[in-house]
């Protein structure tokens, strides 16, 4: 294949000529933790202290988690040889889930890092190798692509120093390094704000959820007292039937909810049908304004999801719960925002150990206070309003996401080079 000019052919593809290609290992250190008798014991560890003790599961694709850390003390830590943080070193996970980064950089809080088993430090060492590009390349598939290739065993996955050392990297001209890590981190900076303007607006519906689903605060032009009511006194129970994943078909004829999708693709209220089926004998078919919520999982608050289709004669799948109430007593988006608020209530009524079950003789009994139709529509009207705004925040933080990808893609091989 030709190459075009101003680009050359390397041991990783084409790149552009004042490009380098190098092994990591020319460039840096790659630093296991400590394993000798110094090494911490359970009974080293507490919930604070002065150092951190990272554990592989601390360290996720979308950098490092501290929601659930482990310490040392002052005197273990400086027992200890090896396995301690500098800032800007690069901590890579090597056991189990391998390939994830994390950067300990000047937004990290903590001063005192060491890694437990399962994972490497990845020390920058050069003057021409920009650290914060070694970051965005190491997430990057050309390095993604070398993790597979050198990872071995398959049910503990495994990434040795040895095989790190085999690393390769490419290293563009020192001011193209970073204004490759600028433009990227730009967009990290965006994304970080729409993880947290994501936050805001998810912890506002929780506390609008609260105010209105218990009555606390009325929507104007609505007055009187709520009815308790037991749900099995307003409303019928069903069952979905059949429906594996292999009748799922894109090209389908039948609109259909797979339980599965309860879980994770549909919120309260149900609005875009996403799966098809050609698979229609003997099927149980939705009447608007049923509630769907699945009937077993391996964790028990999986099961209080509940959300209401709105069109007839959507096919439901089996393992779906069907709730079918009286359209003159009970709005479905506002029995589904209502279920998922009283989670508690609904991990009462599970039942099971390994595998939990809810059922609808379980969801008779489930208890609610009940305001008028007109009341309970502007509720849902209110709270499916702020799920669209969700939805539309989520929506641009996907597409900003896809943008960064293609981004790596076309500055990290030279494809598009930054003036």
């Amino acid at each position: 294949m030709e190459v075009k000019t101003g680009y050359k052919q390397t041991e990783v593809g084409v790149i552009p000529e004042e490009w380098e290609v190098t092994p990591f290992v020319s460039l840096g250190s790659v630093i296991d933790g400590d394993r000798g008798t110094n090494y911490p014991a359970s009974k080293d560890f507490s919930i604070d202290g002065h150092c951190l003790f990272l554990d592989a599961g601390n360290v996720t694709k979308a950098g490092f988690r501290f929601g659930d850390c482990a310490f040392i003390s002052r005197e273990k830590d400086e027992r200890l040889s090896k396995g301690k943080l500098k800032r800007d070193d690069i901590v890579l996970t090597t056991r189990g889930t391998v390939g994830n980064f994390a950067h300990f950089d000047s937004t990290v809080s903590f001063e005192h890092i060491r890694i437990n088993s399962g994972m490497v430090i990845l020390r920058n060492e050069s003057a021409v190798l920009d650290t914060a590009f070694l970051y965005a390349l190491l997430q990057s598939n050309f390095v993604e692509k070398q993790i597979e290739r050198l990872t071995f065993g398959s049910a503990q996955p495994q990434l040795t120093v040895k095989g790190i050392n085999e690393f390769w990297i490419v290293a563009p001209p020192l001011p193209e390094q970073r204004a490759i890590a600028t433009a990227l981190s730009d967009v990290d900076g965006l994304l970080g704000g729409l993880d947290r303007l994501i936050a805001k607006k998810r912890d506002l519906k929780q506390a609008a959820m609260q105010q209105l689903l218990t009555g606390q605060t009325r929507l104007p032009g609505f007055h009187g007292v709520w009815e308790v009511k037991r749900l099995g006194d307003v409303a019928t129970f069903y069952k979905g039937k059949g429906l594996p994943k292999s009748a799922l078909s894109e090209s389908g004829a039948e609109p259909c909810i797979h339980y599965g999708e309860l879980f994770t693709r549909y919120p309260e209220t149900i609005g875009e049908i996403f799966s098809l089926t050609d698979d229609s004998s003997g099927v149980f078919r939705s009447i608007a304004n049923d509630v769907l919520m699945p009937t077993s999982d391996v964790t028990p608050r999986g099961l209080a999801k509940a959300s209401c289709v709105r069109v007839d004669g959507v096919i439901l799948g089996g393992d779906i719960l069907v709730i079918r109430s009286d359209t003159s007593l009970i709005h479905g988006s506002f029995l589904s925002f209502l279920i998922r608020y009283e989670e508690t209530q609904v991990l009462q009524l599970v039942t099971g150990s390994t595998v939990y079950h809810l059922y609808g003789s379980d969801m008779k009994n489930f208890t609610f206070s009940m305001p008028s139709l007109p009341e309970q529509t502007a509720i849902a009207e209110v709270l499916t309003e702020m799920d669209a705004e969700l939805a539309v925040l989520e929506h641009r933080r996907e597409k900003t996401r896809a943008l960064k990808q293609a981004m790596m893609q076309e500055l990290l091989t030279g494809r598009t080079r930054l003036v």
